[in-house]
């Protein structure tokens, strides 16, 4: 009976430290790219949540409080949601910085009605492509594994149990959505490079020649053109993104 006792106490403090790890864990899991997206079941969600939490589980400390009280629960319910939401928001920024460097580049090039509606998020066509693109790519990387360690680095950097300064998490989230702006800028700058060339081109031509119909030339020239800028940059703009998601991964607290 004694070994029993022990045995029932040893699996309650278990259940108890795997469900504040699943409050920090399905949190992120819920917001993050590839896991946590629309066209995901919610039963898919849920067990991938799950899983990361049988894998993080066991590798962070314990709780300060061991005892399941009301009052305990819900202090970490606040603080691990909130940690949980927070890094896996970073990580989506760095997708949704992608998403809209190709809504830059579609605009500038005249290819943003081309396939829009194909995923539940409105995108156009090249946006599209360096979304699935880059999904796969950092997916073929271990991305997997990559946010398991994010998750276990989070408890050192947001402990657990305990509420982050506001003026901190103010300060890194602004940074953070700068840094995602300045990404998406840098990696559509080819495209309104071309687009800036163009223009100009196409406003020395009619300005020598004005009964010259210039729209209609130039439009299948910069759509010609800025599919062709597309395939030559895209390897360099998602290899350019996926060293930032990296980055962001290895160190979420630096800014970008």
């Amino acid at each position: 009976m004694t070994e029993l006792a022990e045995l029932l106490r040893l699996g309650e403090a278990a259940l108890w430290q795997g469900a504040l790890v699943f409050l920090r864990v399905g949190a992120m899991a819920a917001v993050l790219p590839g896991f946590g997206g629309e066209a995901v079941p919610m039963r898919v969600r849920l067990t991938l949540a799950l899983a990361f939490t049988a894998i993080v589980g066991p590798a962070v400390p314990a709780p300060a409080s061991a005892e399941p009280e009301l009052g305990v629960f819900l202090r970490y319910l606040a603080t691990e949601t909130l940690a949980g939401l927070a890094l896996g928001l970073g990580v989506r920024l760095l997708v949704l910085a992608l998403q809209t460097a190709g809504s830059i580049a579609a605009n500038v090039t005249s290819l943003s009605q081309l396939l829009g509606g194909a995923q539940a998020e409105p995108l156009p066509a090249i946006g599209q492509v360096l979304t699935i693109g880059g999904l796969a790519l950092a997916m073929m990387a271990g991305l997997h594994v990559r946010l398991a360690e994010l998750m276990i680095l989070s408890y050192t950097i947001l402990p657990a149990g305990l509420f982050p300064e506001a003026a901190v998490m103010s300060d890194w989230g602004v940074a953070q959505v700068a840094g995602a702006f300045w990404l998406a800028f840098t990696l559509a700058a080819p495209f309104v490079m071309l687009s800036m060339l163009y223009n100009l081109t196409l406003g020395a031509i009619n300005k020598a020649m004005p009964q010259l119909m210039v729209a209609f030339v130039g439009a299948p020239v910069i759509t010609l053109g800025g599919l062709a800028l597309l395939a030559a940059s895209a390897p360099l703009m998602l290899s350019v993104w996926l060293e930032a998601l990296h980055l962001f991964l290895g160190n979420p607290a630096a800014a970008r």
